[in-house]
């Protein structure tokens, strides 16, 4: 397995992984939207964040992670967030959602952030089951909210 930082040549691999992300968890922002997502972050990554993208032994992309940056109050550092994480169905078990985290790991070192952090859905056992095998803490202290924000 390779993990690489996802280039322009990527996105054409990148795309399709993302879609069956959003798949996975019911939503559907268009094509254009999640190429828009990707070029910002190509764009500026130092201030942004990246994706990583994950390919097999034959070169075959079979996995995507996103990374932003951000600053945490609470810890008064500099953190990365993982909003994304998707192994293809036929490449999971293989390692490859470890290998990613740790690849996010590693480029929050390099960005001088101080903690990697993320959510997944509350059903999705799974990923739970990796993040705590990673040794992962869980954290239930907090709840999510969102808002929408009227265009005006």
């Amino acid at each position: 397995m390779e993990i690489t930082v996802v280039g322009p040549a990527d996105l054409a691999e990148l795309l399709p992984l993302v879609r069956a992300y959003c798949d996975f968890y019911q939503v559907a922002p268009g094509d254009q939207a999640l190429l828009e997502l990707a070029q910002a972050l190509l764009a500026d990554p130092q201030r942004e964040g990246l994706q990583l993208l994950a390919r097999d032994d034959t070169g075959r992309a079979v996995g995507f992670a996103t990374l932003f940056w951000t600053w945490q109050t609470l810890a008064a550092a500099r953190v990365g967030v993982m909003n994304d994480l998707y192994v293809a169905a036929d490449a999971r078990g293989a390692g490859v959602a470890d290998g990613l985290i740790v690849a996010c790991l590693e480029r929050c070192r390099e960005h001088g952030a101080t903690q990697l952090i993320w959510q997944t859905a509350v059903d999705n056992h799974r990923a739970q089951a990796v993040y705590e095998r990673m040794g992962a803490a869980r954290d239930d202290r907090w709840l999510d909210y969102q808002l929408p924000v009227d265009p005006g």
